[in-house]
Order: structure tokens, then sequence, then C-alpha cells
């Protein structure tokens, strides 16, 4: 069992034990002691602001390439950089020559104040790395890109434009700039087996990069076994997988965890697959592997998802951490509510199943025993007569907390709904299904008069709260307005449909 971490930061090789392992990736690059590399900037603290954007390359499946990915690096953890090749601004360097987009950033005036500029650069080459076809940049492809990145001066204009200028199969990828086959040697030669640091018992002389009075103790298990029986030994540890929340919590003062079980190396965890028509989510999927991976077989779930965080919060955020969180206003849920999803958790006494319906006990409150964790989600594919609808209202389109979330999936016969499965979001403690409401759509015509009338009556199953995304009564009104709005907009792909 190794007591350290292996990682290599722009080419170089790091060992790191001890109380390093559970600092910010900010914090470990930026400090004095450690790296003193000031390129990767923190702003907001909070993974909203793409500042401290850099790239990190994860082993490809067959262990013979880097895939590189954007991550904020204020809500990660080093623990998480384990076997990973991370590259911040300052590796892009090579012999004092710009990057190409560096060069496009200069030449088409898209960096004012600069303090921004650094995760723009990494994010944009995240899109060069991620792309391949023989084209520039659309601007669908750098609105969404770059939706994790905030610019307070230019306007935006002129980093758009910067990037209209770029076309991937012209840019050099970042591995030529390493010695990308020595460190793809190194990293693969490490024993597999899991990674404990004892961060309370190893003295880190010199060091002034402490997470808090206490260090945790880090256990990195490789099996699923071996995440098990450590579950079980230590119920209290904290379970982390993406660490967008537990990351921002850290930076409040809020997560002070005396034990941490980060699950992204088991192997079992990481299944994304249909079978018999249902999709398999595996624990440790993050949300841009499920975002490509349904853009075609569920497109409304894909378009939500596209909303979800940043394209550096969904590289490294978890459905399951998604679902776990229990939030009222969770994006993904609704959807796994009206689609019948099964949650399934696991412990060293066996496996069960759990309909998300009943996962869900309360605020924040959920069926998952001290010693469990949670395996995979299943969820029912619709079929060609089930149709979905999915909608998030927030105040902006991108990076937003929801004010409410809405799902709609009906069962049609040619113009009569058979059923009627409906959840919403933010409109009391948890999600709610609203019975009444698919009740009164069963056997009626697929009409607007239909939908207006269960639309009424869905405003006496909910319990809305004022809060500063909106009022109990705006919230009451948004979510009867949602149901007219799915009827038009289910008609336009219904041709068999009247109004």
């Amino acid at each position: 069992m190794r007591d350290h971490l292996v990682f290599y930061l722009n080419g170089i090789r790091h060992c790191v034990s001890g109380p390093l392992a559970a600092c910010t990736v900010t914090d470990y690059l930026r400090s004095g002691v450690s790296q003193r590399l000031p390129g990767t900037k923190v702003a907001c603290a909070e993974g909203d602001c793409g500042a401290c954007t850099v790239l990190v390359g994860k082993l490809g499946a067959e262990g013979n390439s880097f895939e590189y990915q954007t991550i904020d690096a204020c809500i990660a953890f080093v623990y998480q950089l384990d076997r990973c090749h991370v590259i911040t601004v300052e590796g892009l360097q090579h012999q004092e020559t710009l990057t190409a987009v560096q060069t496009a950033m200069v030449d088409c005036h898209g960096s004012q104040c600069g303090f921004c500029t650094p995760g723009f650069v990494m994010a944009m080459h995240g899109l060069v790395e991620q792309q391949s076809c023989d084209n520039n940049l659309t601007d669908d492809d750098l609105r969404l890109g770059l939706s994790g990145n905030l610019c307070r001066c230019t306007g935006y204009a002129q980093i758009l434009d910067a990037g209209h200028t770029l076309n991937p199969v012209d840019i050099t990828s970042v591995d030529s700039k390493f010695d990308t086959s020595s460190m793809l040697a190194s990293l693969t030669s490490l024993d597999n087996g899991p990674v404990h640091i004892n961060a309370r018992h190893v003295a880190e002389t010199n060091n002034s990069v402490v997470t808090n009075s206490t260090p945790p103790e880090i256990f990195l298990p490789t099996t699923l076994d071996d995440l098990l029986s450590r579950r079980a030994e230590r119920t209290s540890a904290t379970l982390v997988a993406g660490a967008t929340d537990l990351g921002v919590q850290h930076n409040h003062g809020k997560f002070s965890p005396t034990d941490i079980l980060f699950t992204q190396g088991v192997a079992e965890l990481d299944q994304l697959e249909v079978v018999d028509n249902e999709l398999v989510i595996g624990a440790t999927v993050s949300w841009s592997r499920i975002e490509a991976f349904v853009r075609e077989q569920v497109p409304e779930y894909h378009q939500i998802l596209t909303r979800f965080g940043s394209p550096q919060v969904r590289h490294a955020g978890t459905l399951i951490g998604n679902l776990a969180n229990a939030s009222p206003i969770a994006d993904s849920i609704p959807f796994h509510y009206v689609a019948g999803s099964t949650i399934e958790l696991a412990s060293v006494g066996g496996r069960r199943e759990v309909p998300i319906e009943q996962f869900y006990l309360g605020y924040k409150q959920l069926d998952l025993r001290p010693d469990e964790v949670i395996v995979s989600v299943r969820t029912p594919l619709p079929t060609s007569n089930e149709h979905l609808k999915l909608y998030k209202i927030s105040k902006r389109r991108d990076m937003d907390i929801s004010t409410v979330t809405a799902a709609f999936w009906f069962e049609l016969d040619d113009q009569t709904i058979l059923s009627a499965r409906i959840a919403t979001g933010g409109v009391g403690p948890t999600i709610a299904r609203l019975p009444k409401a698919e009740a009164s759509l069963a056997r009626k015509p697929f009409s607007l008069d239909a939908l207006q009338t269960a639309g009424r009556l869905a405003r006496d199953e909910i319990t809305p709260i004022s809060d500063v995304r909106g009022s109990a009564t705006y919230r009451l009104q948004l979510v009867e307005n949602l149901f007219a709005k799915c009827f038009h907009d289910l008609s336009a792909s219904l041709s068999t449909v009247e109004v």
C-alpha cells in the first residue's frame, strides 16, 4: 500500500504525502513553500469564475495516453491528482514562445486587466484538446466551452474573436511539450493497490500549507471490496468523488473531515452503458461523460446537462454526488424521478436496490446506511410512445442555481395520454411528484386545456418558499405555466397532436 501520491506537474514528477495531500490544488500550486506557480488565479474560490482553470490529464483506458480536461483547481484537492499530469498556464511555455491560443488572445486584444486571462487560455486549450474536426471553433463551441469563465473587462467579444481564429487540427497537442512516454511509463508502473495517507502522523517540516488544524486521513481504494471494507470500519468517513461541492464548503470553512474516502480509483464504479434499455451510470462517472453519452439517446437530458455547472465542473462532478447531496433544486433528480430510476447500494453485508423516490426521506435525509455506498443508478430509457420534457428555470442560462426545475414524462397512444409522471424541484424540501396533476391527465386527450387544468391542480401539491431566487407566489405561477409550455414544446414534435 502506497503512503504517498504520485503525479506530474508541468512534466515534473511529484510525490506528496502528509498535509499537502489535503490542500486545494490552487494552494499547492501558488504556495511559495511548494511550487510558486501564481499564473493559476483564485478569485471566487467557488468554481464559478474559471480563473483557476488547469488541465488535468488522466491515464487513458489502455494506459498509453493522457486524456486532458479542464477543472477548477480552487475546488479540487491534491489527493484527486494521483496518477495524473497537471498542466498550468506556466507549463504551456516553450522556449519563451506563446502558444497559438495565447497568440490569438494577444492579437485579438482578449485581455485587459489580465486576471482572468490564464483561465481563458487554459479553457481554450481544453477545447482544442477535445476537438478533432478540421474546422475552426464555432460560436456554440466557444459559448458552451467558456461558460465557466468570467471576464469583467472585455465584454467577451475579443475573447470570442480569439477563439474563432483557432482550428484545433492546426494546434499542437500539449502532450508534445513534455516527455509524455516517460511519464506514462512511470505512472503505469506504480503498484495498483490502494493509497493510504495518514496526514495527522506525517511531519511536514517547513510546510505552511495545511487544510486545517487536524489534517485528515486519506484513503484511495482501487477495488470495490477495498472501499466497502474501509467504509465498514470508518462509517463517519467523508466519501468524495468529484469534490465540486465539498471544495466550496472547504473554502468557506465548513468542510473539515477527519477521514476521507476518495472513490475515483475504483474500477467497478466506472460503469456507463445501456443494458436492457436501462441507462446504467456508475458512482464515479463524471457529468461530462454522461453528457456525451446521452446526446443521442436522451436529448432532453443532454440539454439540461449542458446547463449543469460549467465544463470544468462537469469534468469533475458526478451524478451520484448530485443525488447524494439531496438538494431540492438539484438539476438531475426530477428526470430520474419521472424515469423511475433505481439506486443500487452496497456494503460488506451485501447489496440492495432502492427506488429513487424512496431514497429521499426528507430534507437532506437519505435511505443510506452508515456502512453503505452508492454503486450505480439504473434508469429506464423512453420508448417510442413515451415523451420527455425537462426544464430548468434560473436567472442566468449558464452557471446558475435553479429557481424551479420540472420533468414531464408522458406515455401517449395517438392523441390520448395513457399515463403521466411529473416531478418538480425548488418547491419543497425534496423533489416532489404531483399525483393529483398526474391523475387528472390519465386517459385525457393531449391538449392545452388538459395540461392547463393539471397545472392549476399542481399549485395545491407544492409548498414553495420565498428566497433570493424568487418568491413563493412566483414559483407557484411558474410551475403552473410550465404545464402549458410543456404542451406547446411537445406539440412541435408530435404531428398528431391537436391544439
